[in-house]
């Protein structure tokens, strides 16, 4: 059985697709690419048997019949986290106006194209702040994790979904967004319209959203759903 999802799962699917192979002795092989391209290619009708994006991207499948909607489960949620190299100063990042002036003295921001990066966009418009660090921004390409910027010195404050700045060498993560500004990405996964394995790809959904799928969840710096 073969299946599609975006970066932010990675870590996590690889983690249960082999916790499913011990248990069913099934194969399973989950590509993980940049979340933009995972959903042209399920749009332009690639074969794939199981997808797995944020729940934005599912409702835009269902809407297009690409997957069967019917078969849709939410698999986790995800915050958005913070990082600086590693042991670089470690600015505050309490509340919202920590992480504002936080922003507005760094030499560069990081974010990534998926969800997180979208909402981080928004957040700087609505701070009034867009326009004057415009020339700052550095936006990871889609499979690029913004920790590998910051780890090589492209970036000096990134933010990403935890789950992909978890086990990135080079980096320390500060924490997370705080609360009032702190946004969730709620991860979904559906059986494609072309699947080939539809039983093994339904119990694999299954053993995604279940209890005991929920330890790696946490691992990864996700929230079970």
């Amino acid at each position: 059985m073969n299946g599609i999802s975006s970066m932010a799962t990675r870590q996590v699917l690889n983690d249960l697709a082999s916790a499913f192979e011990a248990k069913s002795g099934e194969r399973v092989v989950i590509e993980s690419v940049g979340g933009v391209a995972a959903l042209k290619r399920i749009e332009e009708g690639e074969a794939f048997d199981i997808v797995v994006l944020a729940s934005n991207a599912i409702d835009r499948l269902a809407a297009s019949a690409r997957i069967d909607a019917a078969s849709r489960v939410r698999i986790a949620r995800s915050g958005v986290a913070i990082a600086v190299a590693k042991g670089a100063p470690r600015p505050a990042i309490d509340d919202e106006a920590a992480v504002r002036e936080a922003v507005l003295a760094a030499r560069s921001i990081g974010y990534s194209t998926g969800p997180s990066g979208v909402y981080l966009t928004r957040l700087f418009e609505r701070w009034g702040i867009a326009e004057r660090i415009a020339a700052r921004i550095v936006q990871a390409p889609p499979g690029v994790a913004v920790g590998a910027l910051i780890a090589r010195g492209e970036v000096e404050l990134g933010f990403q979904q935890m789950s992909e700045m978890i086990g990135v060498e080079g980096i320390d993560v500060l924490g997370m967004l705080p609360p009032q500004i702190q946004t969730l990405t709620v991860f979904e996964a559906a059986i494609c319209a072309n699947v080939n394995a539809p039983q093994l790809a339904r119990a694999f959904l299954a053993f995604l959203a279940s209890p005991d799928a929920d330890g790696a969840k946490v691992r990864h710096g996700m929230e079970p759903c």
